[in-house]
């Protein structure tokens, strides 16, 4: 298998275990990710997932021999590869729950594209980051829409004209990481956005994500309505009524207590 699924109670932890090639992708890889992203439903058992590599990198981009067969595809087999990928990736940003994605050794190209769709990131000091694919005569098409969200226009009319390499710190600069330490720490740092998700409400977190996507894609002036709508249906649903109703209580609210 190319990816290891192991449930932990509310969280699920998703490894990809290439480690022979630093977890880069290829067809069974990218096939194996898509279908769990499409399997995970907001009522089920997890609540936050973890994503991580196997071995001494997080992903290095592309196999090798992956690339090889791409050299010989005619433009509509590379159309349909490259689709399969972007299949990929949108599975993974619709998620219903947070992804926090635990990132050391290495994140090139694709990598650092898988990165970019993770809602959360913790990075060890050390990792190498790089959107490489110019390098090669290639563009980061595919990660685009999601490193674009991450980093923005200015960092990314740098790093993928250059394909330059950077660093964990520097991807935190920028905003494609969110937190940075040794590697001691970063289980650590990964346990602690996951008991932040744990002790908060999950249907309003799954709210909150998708108030991301809806808004992020509209102009201020026209996003009043909607935003006001999503905090009425909050305010009078049964999570926000329970959680509201706790803090003024002064109680543990329903998700914390084993209510329903």
């Amino acid at each position: 298998m190319s990816l290891l699924i192991e449930q932990q109670g509310p969280v699920v932890r998703v490894t990809l275990n290439r480690p022979e090639v630093r977890n880069a992708f290829n067809e069974e890889l990218i096939a194996e990710l898509t279908a769990w992203a499409e399997s995970v439903r907001a009522d089920g058992p997890a609540r936050v997932a973890v994503l991580s590599g196997a071995g001494k990198a997080f992903c290095a981009g592309a196999d090798l021999g992956w690339m090889s067969k791409m050299v010989a595809y005619t433009r509509d087999e590379n159309l349909r590869d490259a689709r399969a990928a972007a299949a990929m990736f949108e599975a993974l940003d619709r998620l219903p729950i947070p992804l926090i994605g635990r990132v050391h050794g290495a994140a090139l190209g694709g990598g650092a594209g898988l990165a970019a769709v993770c809602d959360i990131v913790a990075a060890a000091d050390d990792t190498i980051f790089g959107f490489t694919e110019v390098k090669l005569g290639i563009i980061p098409a595919v990660i685009s829409p999601y490193t674009l969200a991450k980093i923005g226009r200015s960092a990314a009319r740098e790093l993928f004209l250059t394909g330059a390499r950077f660093s964990a710190e520097r991807a935190r600069e920028i905003g494609l990481v969110h937190a940075v330490g040794d590697a001691a720490e970063l289980d650590r740092i990964v346990a602690k956005y996951v008991n932040d998700v744990l002790t908060s409400a999950p249907q309003a977190i799954a709210a909150a994500k998708a108030l991301i996507a809806a808004v992020s894609t509209r102009p201020h002036a026209d996003a009043g309505d909607l935003t006001s709508q999503a905090i009425a249906d909050r305010r009078v649903s049964a999570e926000g009524q329970d959680g509201m109703r706790a803090f003024l209580e002064k109680r543990p609210p329903s998700w914390l207590s084993g209510g329903s």
